[in-house]
């Protein structure tokens, strides 16, 4: 049975799993001891907790679990590598090289390391989104000491070529950091195969809490050192002082678990639900056009710009659907999606874009659902729309001169 509203925008956020709030609640009220407490079973307790939470993290993606670094999210986790890294090894560069397309807590995160004096390139990608590795070695030059590219894009699921941009960042001696937190869990990834230094992830990305995040910072073969940004007490390892949020952690370690155990069955469902939309949306509208390459995307995402439709009346006709037009951290600004504007899209298909991010409890119904709410709607709002109706009848529009 159909239930409404129907959720697809989990690239935003997901539902916490039940089993994972299984798994968390005792550690709110019964096992609720302070994991750096080493006098008394409330702490042995909570502390066994964590590290139990660590390894599960640290199988997921390949890694060993002292490289695990637990932190409040994701934002904290690149602001940790990128500023980490910056300070600890400004004596031997002041350049870092990153993505157009980057997440904002890279992006904003560069631009304030510029404010401090160090240097940072921002690299454009093509029209499929896709960064080319030419570009990165060409960017590459003695002073550089970081490269931050992310695994898969927010918006447009975009899978970038990790496993070569790391081999020419160490080719030249270069740390290699990848924010993916929109790829772990969802398709296989493993840090030795892409060669990464340092990776952040997120929980609530993954059917975890909200409000815990990691940082692998590789030991192994070199080993990484990162300045902490928050001191005080010397936790995990003296990168992240702070209380560990016990439950938090516990909720992420079973998250993981979870999604390394389901992964290969749950990407073959969802890429089925997420070609079974596109072939719906494709049957029943024209002048739509899928944001960012088919090919090297994750398997729950598609991104489409629909003409002669204003995205916001878009979205206004589909209330009964949770999507979104661009990133959850930049919702409230009326500007263009940035990562849409850095493959080259117009702003107008910008504003009409659609980011639909599939999950763990979608189903078909649900997905032949939003299909027909949607075509109806596009249809109705083309129907006001002269735009449409003079591209119908062969005018090309790029050559009107409209009057001022």
């Amino acid at each position: 049975m159909l239930t409404l509203p129907i959720y697809m925008d989990h690239h935003s956020t997901t539902p916490v799993d039940p089993r994972v709030l299984e798994a968390m609640l005792p550690y709110f009220n019964v096992k609720f001891g302070n994991a750096a407490s080493r006098n008394h079973s409330f702490g042995w307790q909570a502390e066994e907790a964590v590290e139990l939470g660590r390894k599960q993290v640290a199988e997921l993606i390949g890694a060993s679990p002292k490289e695990i670094v637990f932190t409040s999210g994701a934002t904290e986790s690149d602001n940790l590598a990128l500023k980490g890294v910056a300070r600890m090894y400004r004596t031997k560069g002041d350049h870092i090289v990153t993505v157009a397309t980057e997440h904002k807590a890279v992006l904003d995160t560069g631009k304030r390391l510029e404010k401090d004096g160090m240097r940072v390139t921002y690299l454009g990608v093509g029209r499929d989104g896709l960064l080319d590795p030419d570009d990165l070695r060409r960017a590459l030059t003695d002073k550089t000491i970081l490269v931050s590219v992310m695994a898969a894009n927010n918006e447009i699921g975009v899978l970038q070529p990790l496993t070569e941009l790391g081999r020419i960042a160490h080719e030249r001696g270069v740390l290699f950091h990848t924010d993916a937190v929109q790829a772990a869990g969802k398709i296989p990834f493993d840090v030795d195969q892409v060669q990464a230094d340092l990776v952040s992830l997120s929980a609530h990305k993954m059917y975890g809490p909200k409000g815990v995040g990691a940082l692998y910072v590789r030991r192994r073969n070199a080993r990484v050192l990162v300045a902490p940004e928050i001191d005080g007490g010397g936790h995990e390892r003296g990168m992240r002082s702070g209380t560990l949020n016990v439950p938090g952690i516990v909720g992420f370690g079973r998250a993981a678990e979870i999604c390394r155990l389901d992964m290969e069955s749950e990407s073959a469902r969802l890429r089925a639900l997420r070609d079974r939309l596109l072939a719906g949306l494709r049957r029943e509208l024209d002048e739509m056009e899928v944001n960012g390459s088919l090919e090297h995307r994750l398997p729950n995402n598609l991104n489409v710009s629909f003409a002669y439709v204003e995205g916001e009346s878009l979205l206004m006709g589909v209330n009964d659907v949770a999507v979104s037009t661009g990133s959850a951290c930049t919702s409230a600004s009326l500007e263009p999606s940035y990562v849409l504007k850095a493959i080259g899209t117009s702003d107008q298909l910008a504003h009409s874009s659609i980011r639909f991010g599939l999950g763990r409890w979608n189903t078909e119904e649900e997905v032949d659902y939003v299909v027909g709410k949607l075509a109806s709607v596009v249809r109705r709002l083309r129907d006001l729309s002269p735009l449409y109706e003079m591209a119908k009848d062969g005018v090309d529009l790029k050559k009107v001169a409209w009057k001022k």
